[in-house]
């Protein structure tokens, strides 16, 4: 039973697997903050696309 018990406290697998695990979650955390703030640019520009051609069309048709 003590040799189980000291052969799993030496086990770096689970702790390696927490690693990635974290690193994945950090990427993650990356890749979602990237696209949020590109989301929020493109939005803004495709409204000021819109609010142009809205502009040029009420003056076309006046």
């Amino acid at each position: 039973m003590r040799k189980k018990i000291e052969m799993l406290l030496r086990d770096q697998q689970g702790a390696t697997a927490i690693e990635y695990g974290l690193i994945l979650a950090l990427i993650f955390l990356a890749m979602v903050g990237g696209v949020t703030a590109l989301g929020s640019e493109t939005s803004s520009q495709w409204n000021l696309v819109a609010s142009d051609v809205s502009t040029a069309v009420s003056q076309a048709t006046a």
